[in-house]
Formats: C-alpha cells, sequence, structure tokens
C-alpha cells in the first residue's frame, strides 16, 4: 500500500518518496516491522492466549521435560501469520502476482492450520482436523498456484534469444549522447516449464522431458499434467513435513527461517538481470519483489523465536507450522527451485522420512513377525535423540546448524555444473 501511495507521492517532489522505488529500502523495512510486531505485539498476543486458556495438551510419551509444557499458549502461529501478512501488504508491490500468490498461500493454509488448531483447543478433539481435509486444502493451493503459473501472463522467463547456429544473438546499441556503441544480447519473454536442476551444465530442467517418449508435440501439450503434479506433491510434502518437525522448541521457526533467508537471496539474484547473467541462473522478472515477502517472513520467524525458543512460552500449532513449510515450497516453485528443496530443506526431508521409515518398519515387521519393532527410538527423529538423553536446547541447536550448512550447499550449487 505504501508503495503505490509514495510512487503517487513522487510526482509532487516530496522528499523521501523516492526510497520506495528500491527492494533494498522496502525490504529493510518489512523486516523492521515484522520484527517489531512480533516481537512486541507477539507479547500481548501470548497474555490473550493465556487468557482464553488455549494451552498445549501434553500426553506423555516419556520424554525429558515433556510435561512442563503443559498448558503451553498454542496457536502462536496467528502471530507469524500477523507479522508477515502486514509488512507485505505494507511495503510490496500488491499488483504483483508473484506476491499475491505468496499472500493467498499464507492466509489459505494458515486457515487449515487455524481451524486444525481450534478443533483441537477448542472442541476437545485430539485428532483435530481430518486428515484428508488437510490433504484437500493443500491440493485445492497446489491447483490454485499450478494454474497461475501456467496460465498467468507474467509469469514468464527472459532468455536469450539464439541465432540459427544456436549462439546468443547480440544487437549494437548507440547512446543518443554520447554516440557510443554497446553489444547487448537480445532477449525475449517467455512462457516455459523449465525450473533450476542442480550438477547439470546448464542449471535447466523442462518438465515435458518427462513425457519425451511421446514426442516433441504430444510432450509440450501434456506437460503441464506432470507439472501440476509435481507442484500439488512439493506443496503437500513440504507443509506436512514443516507440521512434523514442530515438535521442539525453536526447531520449525529457526530451520524456516534459515530456508527463507536462502531462498531470498535466490529471488533476489534471479530477478535482477545483472547477477542472473553472472551466475548464468534463469532470469524470473518481477521476483525481485519477493525480498519484502521473505524479509517479512525472516522477521517473523525470528521474532517469534523471542518466545518460543527454549523454553518456549508460546508454540505455533499447525496455525503457523502448515504454514510455514507451505510458503517454503510455494516460493521456491515461483523463483523455480523446487529441486532445490530436498538440499535445502533436509532437515525437513529427514523428519518427514523418519516418520515414514518407522510406521512403515514397525508395519511389515507386524504383519511378518506379529510384532512391531522399529528403527528409531521414537519419530520424528528429534524424538529419537530425546530419548537417547540429548538436551532439547542441544538439539535444536545442532539442527540449526545443519540447516545452515545444507544452506550453503544449496547456495554452492548455483557455481557447481
Amino acid at each position: 500500500m505504501l508503495y503505490h501511495l509514495f510512487e503517487w507521492l513522487e510526482k509532487f517532489d516530496i522528499p523521501g518518496a523516492g526510497m520506495f522505488q528500491y527492494i533494498s529500502f522496502r525490504s529493510a523495512m518489512a523486516i523492521i516491522s515484522s520484527l517489531f510486531i512480533s516481537t512486541i505485539f507477539g507479547k500481548k498476543m501470548i497474555g490473550v492466549l493465556q487468557k482464553k486458556q488455549i494451552g498445549e495438551t501434553v500426553r506423555n510419551l516419556g520424554l525429558e521435560g515433556q510435561m512442563q509444557k503443559k498448558g503451553t499458549p498454542t496457536m502462536g502461529g496467528v502471530i507469524i501469520l500477523g507479522s508477515i501478512l502486514i509488512p507485505t501488504l505494507l511495503f510490496a508491490k500488491l499488483n504483483n502476482t508473484y506476491i499475491l500468490l505468496m499472500l493467498i498461500t499464507t492466509i489459505w493454509l494458515g486457515t487449515i492450520g487455524f481451524i486444525d488448531d481450534y478443533i483441537k483447543v477448542f472442541l476437545k478433539n485430539k485428532e483435530g482436523l481430518a486428515g484428508r481435509f488437510k490433504i484437500i486444502g493443500q491440493v485445492g493451493l497446489g491447483v490454485i498456484v499450478a494454474s497461475t503459473l501456467y496460465f498467468s501472463d507474467d509469469a514468464v522467463v527472459r532468455q536469450k534469444v539464439l541465432d540459427v547456429n544456436g549462439k546468443p544473438l547480440k544487437e549494437i546499441v548507440v547512446d543518443n549522447e554520447s554516440g557510443a556503441q554497446q553489444v547487448k544480447y537480445v532477449f525475449e519473454d517467455v512462457k516455459s516449464m523449465k525450473t533450476t536442476i542442480p550438477f547439470v551444465k546448464n542449471h535447466e530442467f523442462d518438465y515435458k522431458l518427462f513425457l519425451s517418449f511421446l514426442g516433441e508435440k504430444a510432450s509440450s501439450k501434456w506437460a503441464w499434467l506432470i507439472y501440476g503434479f509435481v507442484i500439488i506433491l512439493i506443496i503437500t510434502a513440504v507443509s506436512n513435513a514443516a507440521n512434523l518437525t514442530d515438535g521442539l522448541d525453536g526447531l520449525a521457526a529457526g530451520t524456516s527461517a534459515i530456508s527463507a533467508s536462502t531462498l531470498g537471496i535466490l529471488a533476489y539474484v534471479s530477478g535482477n538481470i545483472v547477477y542472473a547473467d553472472y551466475l548464468n541462473i534463469m532470469y524470473i522478472p518481477h521476483t525481485g519483489e519477493l525480498a519484502i515477502f521473505v524479509s517479512a517472513f525472516i522477521g517473523a520467524t525470528v521474532g517469534f523465536l523471542w518466545y518460543n525458543s527454549f523454553p518456549a512460552q508460546v508454540f505455533m500449532g499447525d496455525t503457523g507450522s502448515l504454514a510455514l513449510g507451505g510458503i517454503i515450497a510455494v516460493f521456491a516453485i515461483i523463483i523455480r527451485k523446487e529441486f532445490l528443496i530436498p538440499l535445502l530443506c533436509g532437515i525437513f526431508l529427514i523428519e518427514n522420512l523418519s516418520v515414514m521409515i518407522q510406521v512403515g518398519y514397525f508395519k511389515y515387521t507386524k504383519k511378518k513377525y506379529g510384532e512391531g519393532r522399529r528403527v528409531f527410538l521414537m519419530s520424528p527423529i528429534h524424538h529419537h535423540f530425546q530419548k537417547k538423553g540429548i538436551p532439547e536446547a542441544k538439539i535444536v541447536a545442532r539442527f540449526w546448524i545443519v540447516g545452515v550448512m545444507l544452506a550453503v550447499l544449496t547456495m554452492i550449487t548455483l557455481k557447481i555444473r
């Protein structure tokens, strides 16, 4: 909102109005605002949650310090959501398709999580929202994201025009004032289902290659089916994985902040033609604006850690965790870095796999031997380490360190071909 206001005020030569044209300035304002909202108003929100007795119900699983968390306010995800939405609405371009998608994602999954928490807390149903309804909601969001990116004229990739020999086409540009000549590449905006894939020469992969056995024409015609399926799968998987990760104080919020910081850098360079050309990565017009959203996201999660770090004064609940995972997934999809998620969000992946392995092996051994056996002492895997006697705060800190290492490796993949 403020961007559009100051863009109008700039016509009247009002001092400082031009600052809002800079993404860096608006990103800084977004992160400061989100930190302020999450820390200052977060405290008041915790008081409201305590007053209404919106506390966590805890099953005794034999974990150290577990029962001490009983009654700790939950549904604190509303603090995160508010701290993301308000700065984004204030400082981002609201006519940007990508910003609108991120706002829809935040509200959509936040609402699903809120309903789940509401059923658990107020209706005293420990099961919460039925799993099938969560999946329907996540699939619905996937359909919206895939349809928008596929059909919207704004969702394009700007790439170099090639000549008949397959080499980049160049043109001579003459400066009107100095008369100096400069050779520049010729670019064009194209609708494409290309994405980034690590460790290959051009870092690019086209979804139609999944159907290459059908021939060029048929694969181009039906590739959107694969594209839509992959997007739905990624959003559902990452959203649920973040939900599973939210089991220790500060774990989900901290790892999400690390992943988002990396995606923010990738969004900025992908939306800057100079940096994109230098790094030889896809230039995606208008994605630089996502830096404002991700700044608000980082500020919101870091500010939430003020109260969520060990020992937690508030839990985010599904209101926060489902939204955090979905936001990261959609953000990566928009900047065409979704195939980097298994590396960047390795913590989420490990947490998810640990549950799948544990459940799968238990069912297999129960069917084969008559009794279920376990691979881990407990799943998700962070509880396995708790069972081994490692203090909760140390587990979280070590997971954060691993998250930072994975983030660095993700950035390195840009240069490893």
